[in-house]
């Protein structure tokens, strides 16, 4: 596993003790909610407009998530195809709040670009913006 974290730092957030489960540690769903706001800003960036999660593939978490420790989710775009972007996503903490920085989980989500009647509209060429 690498040290780095793999794409641009997208969200950053406090885990509290309101998010946690039975165990004392931060509750997955909380963690997967964060991830799926990270992607949706990476993805709208990409189609320019609106998107919309229709999957999350091979979600792995690695470590606990703690009280107290900062939640980071770092982004990329890893496929873009017609209507649909797969977003890779890693999420790492920095351990209370300033300690060792370790990743926790790792998974895609894949997003489809929608207009406004919430139908699949093509994913925009990089180059050029909508009005």
């Amino acid at each position: 596993m690498s040290d780095t974290p793999r794409g641009a730092l997208t969200l950053r957030t406090l885990a509290m003790p309101a998010d946690v489960n039975v165990n004392g540690d931060i509750f997955g769903g909380w963690v997967l909610s964060q991830m799926d706001i990270a992607a949706g800003i990476i993805a709208g960036e990409r189609a320019q407009g609106r998107v919309a999660t229709v999957a999350i593939d091979a979600m792995k978490f690695i470590r606990p998530v703690k009280v107290g420790d900062v939640l980071c989710i770092y982004a990329d775009v890893e496929r873009v195809g017609r209507t649909s972007m797969g977003i890779w996503l890693e999420a790492w903490v920095l351990r209370g709040r300033i300690g060792a920085r370790e990743k926790v989980t790792e998974a895609t989500f894949t997003f489809v670009a929608i207009d406004d009647e919430g139908r699949p509209r093509p994913v925009p060429d990089p180059t050029t913006r909508m009005a």
